[in-house]
């Protein structure tokens, strides 16, 4: 497995709150993580690059403690991508050299092109971009890490209905290469159309997992209600 959760707990705001979420994400393909808002869902995914610590539980990647990684070295295995795109002052090219200092204008030139972005991209003023466009290089940014999976925290929801649909076909896409895509989202919808896999969170535990086409296959009353688009 790629991600495995055990008893973990987090204590703090409510709307942040983790209790004993216990569950496994896999290797391959896209995960959708899903559930009501203040579930827990970007919580979980902030763990698993040790953006945040468990009060008690044990996160694995890959059969490891995260907690026995170097951080360093386990945000460039686990890239994130995050809600809004957070692109660095400067161009373009300095914010891809944040991912790889040692990336030359070749090398950036095919991370552009493999999120669909022009070359002539490269000089421009990260902070001047538009929103699909900023998030396109902050996920160029993640993938010159040369990460094993990309955690994309709800990334479309800034974002029009145009860029979204691209978002959505290049997460796809990596998946399709051999990246795995972690992917939280509160939009049903959204899920249907990407997901592989899903976890359902409902108040700070996992209370489902499933093939996506087998989601609803004995699952439990609130992830029906859920799933139904009722309000928990």
């Amino acid at each position: 497995m790629l991600l495995t959760f055990d008893q973990v707990s987090l204590g703090g705001d409510q709307s942040h709150r983790l209790a004993n979420a216990t569950g496994e994400i896999s290797d391959r393909g896209i995960t959708a993580l899903v559930g009501p808002s203040g579930a827990g869902k970007s919580t979980l995914l902030r763990l698993a690059n040790r953006l945040e610590v468990p009060d008690s539980g044990t996160v694995q990647f890959r059969g490891h403690d995260i907690n026995t990684l170097d951080p360093l070295v386990l945000r460039r295995r686990v890239a994130m991508v995050f809600q809004r795109p957070t692109p660095f002052p400067g161009s373009v090219m300095e914010n891809l050299c944040v991912g790889d200092p040692e990336l030359n204008e070749t090398q950036a030139v095919t991370l552009l092109e493999r999120v669909g972005l022009a070359a002539d991209l490269l000089a421009r003023d990260a902070l001047l971009l538009s929103g699909g466009e900023a998030q396109r290089v902050c996920l160029a940014r993640a993938l010159a890490t040369n990460p094993e999976v990309v955690l994309m925290d709800e990334p479309t929801s800034s974002l029009d209905p145009a860029a979204r649909t691209d978002l959505e076909k290049l997460a796809r896409s990596l998946a399709n290469s051999g990246i795995p895509i972690v992917w939280v989202t509160h939009d049903l919808a959204q899920m249907q159309r990407i997901a592989d896999y899903v976890l359902v969170m409902i108040d700070g535990a996992i209370a489902h997992s499933a093939n996506a086409t087998d989601l609803e296959a004995n699952s439990s009353l609130p992830v029906r209600d859920f799933l139904a688009g009722k309000k928990l």
